[in-house]
């Protein structure tokens, strides 16, 4: 009976169903709070297995789950507007309103396909972008990945492991790779797993006029410069740098005080939104000191339905605190580097854990649905 009172009156639009977004949008109907989930898509997209679904033909359909198959009529899908935080309801393309007594940000970041999906899309068109990539790759004999942070060192391992033949170049602005937020043996660990897969590494160089070259299309032989003046050959090129923080339904809307300067939102150690005590953020969009993780997202979304549910019984909020570093990455299906809580993790463990599945199995379960 406590549990009922405690929710009465409570609608969370949560905005955005990325690993935040399902972590907030589960936690709530565990809870039996009324919610609704919006997001763009028909589906969640398990991106941490994005790059593999770029180079295995049939693979991308692992890593879009249908969202109404689990929230029911609690998702709709649409892009969000406007937030009026006076009227407490949030505006869709097209005009539809949902009212909210409390609202979860969970918009993440946006950046280039194939390390992010972030448009309007059915489940199948969804799906088959991620196939007519596998059939570029296919027909290329040689591919350069352009950045070499986090996604740009996994796909340059993940196209070199599926297609040993093939030549992958890997350029990146910067003489170290992958996060700064990495120890430093375990991005030293990133340089060595890539030369012995016979990644070919250019660092320190970027690509002139990338903004003017066709992208994630085979065109044999198509030529490049580096603002160094290196002379590149490719086939088709793969961009895995720009990631930006994605504003576009609340930028317009909130006060620039609780923005900050990327366009994340600010938030205090309960994961509030500057300025409003009913507004949260979670994820990639929240303006938390540490690396932009799922894993992360996780835990905001839990600490953010809490408060949600003690504010409205008039209890003590929860607060979040970053902890020390950790971060697997998947250097194909058969090698990985990572550390966890700031310690550098055996490869052959980080493949096991990571690396084979990509922890689809977790969003499955999560999704109470079953893997194709």
């Amino acid at each position: 009976m406590g549990g009922q009172v405690s929710v009465q009156g409570l609608h969370v639009v949560v905005v955005g169903g990325g690993f935040g977004g399902i972590a907030a949008a589960q936690e709530l109907k565990a809870k039996q709070v009324s919610f609704t989930l919006v997001d763009m898509r028909e589906a969640f997209h398990h991106n941490v297995a994005a790059l593999r679904a770029s180079v295995q033909t049939g693979f991308a359909k692992k890593t879009f789950i249908p969202y109404a198959a689990t929230f029911g009529e609690s998702f709709v899908q649409g892009r969000v507007e406007r937030v009026d935080t006076q009227g407490l309801k949030v505006t869709l393309e097209g005009g539809k309103e949902i009212k909210f007594t409390h609202l979860i940000l969970c918009t993440g970041t946006d950046g280039p396909f194939p390390g992010k999906f972030n448009t309007v899309a059915s489940h199948q068109t969804a799906v088959q972008k991620y196939d007519d990539l596998v059939k570029e790759i296919q027909a290329a004999d040689s591919v350069l990945v352009v950045g070499g942070g986090s996604t740009g060192v996994e796909m340059a391992a993940e196209i070199k492991t599926e297609y040993p033949v093939k030549k992958v170049v890997l350029i990146h602005s910067r003489v170290g790779l992958a996060d700064t937020e990495l120890l430093a043996s375990v991005r030293q660990q990133v340089k060595e797993v890539l030369l012995e897969k016979k990644v070919e590494l250019i660092l320190g160089e970027k690509v002139l006029n990338l903004e003017q070259l066709k992208l994630n299309v085979t065109q044999k032989n198509t030529a490049l410069t580096t603002d160094r003046g290196t002379q590149i050959l490719t086939d088709l090129i793969i961009c895995c740098t720009g990631l930006k923080v994605n504003s576009a339904a609340y930028a317009s809307s909130l006060p620039a005080s609780s923005l900050a300067e990327n366009g994340a939102l600010k938030v205090n150690a309960q994961l509030q939104v500057e300025g409003f005590s009913n507004i949260f953020a979670v994820g990639d969009c929240a303006d938390v000191r540490e690396p932009k993780m799922a894993y992360h997202a996780g835990l905001h979304a839990a600490v953010a339905v809490s408060n949600i549910i003690n504010s409205n019984n008039g209890k003590d909020l929860t607060s979040y605190y970053p902890g020390r570093v950790t971060m697997l990455l998947a250097m194909g299906k058969d090698d990985g580097v990572g550390q966890y809580s700031g310690f550098k993790l055996p490869r052959q463990l980080v493949a096991l854990t990571k690396s084979q599945d990509l922890l689809l199995w977790k969003s499955w379960k999560e999704m109470e649905q079953q893997s194709p």
